[in-house]
C-alpha cells in the first residue's frame, strides 16, 4: 500500500498553446469527463487528472514522456488510432522501425503518443491508459518509487516501473542513452502532501530522496516547483 506518508499524484499536466482544444482532444479519444475546460477526470482507474495549462511557447522538441494507449486486438488498435486521426492527432515518425507494431501518433499540439499492438505482455494487467512512458536514468525511477510510495515492477538492465498498489497505468523510465533536456519540459506531475501533510514537510521529504528546488519563473506562488534527479520538473501544491 501507498504509505500515508508520501506525496499523492493528483495530475499530469500539459502545456498548451490551446488548452481547451487540448483538453477535448484527449477527453474524446480517452473517454474521460472534462470539467472547467481544462482538466479531464479519469473514468477508470488511472488515478490522476490530466490537466492543460496555458503558454505561449511553441513545441519545440520530443517530449520526455507520452502515454502508450493498448490494444485487445488488431481491429481494436485500429479503431483507437482512427479515432485519434478523426479528433485531430497525425501520424509522426520519430525513428520507429518498420517491424515494430505499434502505431506513433501526435496530438493537436505535437504531444507523441503511442497506440500499443494487443498481445503486449508488459501491459497485459492494465487498462486502457496503459503506461506514461519516460526517458529516464535508473536513479529517477528509484526517486519516483519513494516519492510516490509506489512499488517498482520493473528494474532490469537500467529500466524501471513503477506502479500504484491501486493499478492504473506503469511509469516506466528507459535508461540510457538519455535525449539532452533543454528548457523547461512540457509535461509535469503536480503533487499533492499526503492527507493531513504539510507542504514544507513534503518538499523537505522529497529533498531527502533527491529533488531540488527551482525556479522557471513562477513568481510568488503558492505552489513549490521542484526538479528530480534527471532535473524533470514537478510541483508541489499546498494542502487543499
Amino acid at each position: 500500500m501507498r504509505s500515508a506518508m508520501t506525496s499523492h499524484l493528483l495530475a499530469l499536466c500539459f502545456d498548451a498553446n490551446d488548452p481547451p482544444r487540448l483538453a477535448r482532444f484527449w477527453a474524446g479519444l480517452l473517454g474521460w469527463e472534462l470539467v472547467d475546460d481544462v482538466v479531464l477526470l479519469p473514468s477508470d482507474d488511472t488515478g490522476f487528472q490530466l490537466r492543460f495549462l496555458p503558454t505561449d511557447e511553441p513545441k519545440s522538441r520530443q517530449n520526455q514522456a507520452h502515454f502508450d494507449l493498448t490494444s485487445t486486438s488488431l481491429e481494436d488498435q485500429r479503431r483507437t488510432v482512427a479515432r485519434a486521426l478523426e479528433l485531430g492527432a497525425r501520424h509522426i515518425d520519430i525513428g520507429q522501425l518498420p517491424e515494430e507494431e505499434h502505431v506513433v501518433l501526435a496530438d493537436p499540439e505535437g504531444n507523441e503518443f503511442c497506440v500499443i499492438e494487443p498481445g503486449n505482455n508488459f501491459l497485459a494487467d492494465c487498462g486502457f491508459v496503459g503506461a506514461l512512458a519516460c526517458d529516464g536514468s535508473q536513479e529517477v525511477g528509484y526517486f519516483w518509487s519513494a516519492a510516490l510510495g509506489w512499488p517498482l515492477v520493473w528494474d532490469q538492465d537500467q529500466e524501471t516501473a513503477i506502479r500504484s498498489p491501486h493499478g492504473g497505468p506503469k511509469i516506466t523510465w528507459g535508461g540510457p542513452p538519455l535525449n539532452p533536456k533543454t528548457g523547461k519540459n512540457r509535461l509535469h506531475f503536480d503533487l499533492a502532501p499526503p492527507a493531513g501533510g504539510d507542504q514544507r514537510a513534503e518538499v523537505d521529504r522529497l529533498t531527502s530522496v533527491g529533488a531540488i528546488s527551482v525556479d522557471v519563473g513562477q513568481g510568488e506562488v503558492d505552489w513549490v516547483v521542484m526538479a528530480d534527479p534527471d532535473g524533470n520538473e514537478f510541483c508541489v501544491l499546498p494542502p487543499r
